[in-house]
C-alpha cells in the first residue's frame, strides 16, 4: 500500500508544487478582488483545495493521453503510466476520484459556480488532446489554467449578477479581462516549458508553441509576459492605484527580466528553471493585491 501511495503521489506530481501554484495565485487574486478583501475561510479552503485536486486530476488524464508520446521524451519517460507502473485505467480512476472531490467542494458554493465548473472540467478533458490538432495547444491550457478566475467571481456573493432564478449565470466583464491577461501568462511560461522538450517533440511529431513560434520563441514569450502584466495593471488601475500593488507589479516585472536572461540561450536548463520559477510572478501580484485591499 505504501508503494502504491508513492506511485499515486508521483502520478499527481505531489513533489512538484509549481504546477498547482501557477493555478492557485491568479485564482486567489480573483477571489480577493471579487470579495473586496479576505473572502472568508470557506471560499479560501474551497478554491485552494479545489485547485490542488483539479491540477492533480489533470495530471492523471494528461499522462494517460500522452503515454505513447512521453516514452520518447527524456523528461517524461519515467512517469508512472508511461513506465507501466500504473495502468491507464487505474490512473483514470484516481483522476476521477480527485475530480469528484473537487466537485464536492464546488457544491458548497452556489449554482453559478457549479454551472461554470462543468465548462472548466470540459477544457481540462480537452487539453491533453489539443497538441495533436492545434498549432499552439498552450492556448488551450491557458483557458484551463485561467478558469479559476471567473469561478472565483461567481462564488463570491455579489461578485456575479447571477441569482437562482436567472436564466444564465452571468460573470462580470472584469473577470473575463483578467482571464485573458492570465491566458497570456500561461502562454509565456508554458512556451518556456515547451522549449525544454522541443527536440524530442520535433522528433515524435507533436505540436507545441515552441515549435510553431520557431526562432521567434523568446520574443513571443516576452510579448506574452508583457501582455499579461499590461492587462492586469490596466484592469486593476482604477481600484488598486496603491503603492503595495505597484510594488508587487514591479517585483513581477523584475522576475520577467530575469526569465528573459534564462531563456535567451534556449538551453534546457535555463528554460526549465524559468518555468519552475514562474509561480513567483503570480505570487508577487497576489501579495500586491492582498496588501492593497
Amino acid at each position: 500500500m505504501l508503494e502504491k501511495l508513492r506511485l499515486y503521489l508521483d502520478l499527481i506530481r505531489w513533489d512538484r508544487p509549481a504546477g498547482w501554484l501557477l493555478l492557485l495565485w491568479p485564482t486567489l487574486s480573483a477571489l480577493w478582488l471579487a470579495a473586496g478583501g479576505f473572502p472568508g475561510w470557506h471560499l479560501l479552503l474551497v478554491f485552494t483545495l479545489g485547485t490542488v485536486l483539479m491540477r492533480s486530476a489533470g495530471c492523471c488524464i494528461n499522462d494517460v493521453a500522452d503515454r505513447e508520446f512521453d516514452k520518447h521524451v527524456k523528461r517524461t519517460a519515467n512517469r508512472p503510466v508511461t513506465s507501466g507502473r500504473v495502468a491507464p485505467r487505474e490512473a483514470l480512476l484516481v483522476g476521477a476520484v480527485l475530480a469528484l472531490a473537487a466537485f464536492a467542494l464546488v457544491l458548497t458554493t452556489n449554482l453559478a459556480t457549479v454551472v461554470w465548473s462543468f465548462a472548466a472540467l470540459a477544457i481540462t478533458l480537452v487539453y491533453p488532446y489539443a497538441k495533436r490538432y492545434v498549432a499552439m495547444p498552450q492556448a488551450v491550457l491557458g483557458v484551463a489554467f485561467s478558469f479559476g478566475i471567473p469561478l472565483a467571481f461567481t462564488a463570491v456573493p455579489g461578485g456575479s449578477a447571477w441569482s437562482w432564478s436567472a436564466p444564465w449565470p452571468a460573470v462580470p466583464g472584469v473577470a473575463w479581462l483578467l482571464m485573458l491577461g492570465n491566458l497570456a501568462w500561461v502562454l509565456a511560461y508554458d512556451t518556456e516549458y515547451a522549449m525544454v522538450d522541443r527536440d524530442d517533440d520535433l522528433r515524435i511529431g507533436i505540436r507545441t508553441s515552441a515549435i510553431t513560434l520557431g526562432r521567434w520563441d523568446v520574443v513571443a514569450v516576452l510579448f506574452f509576459y508583457g501582455l499579461h502584466l499590461a492587462v492586469w495593471v490596466a484592469v486593476l488601475l482604477p481600484a488598486l492605484a496603491k503603492p503595495w500593488w505597484w510594488l508587487g507589479w514591479a517585483v513581477a516585472l523584475a522576475q520577467v527580466v530575469w526569465h528573459a536572461s534564462l531563456i535567451r540561450g534556449r538551453s534546457r536548463e535555463g528554460c526549465f528553471r524559468a518555468f519552475r520559477a514562474n509561480h513567483w510572478v503570480g505570487c508577487a501580484l497576489f501579495v500586491g493585491i492582498v496588501l492593497s485591499m
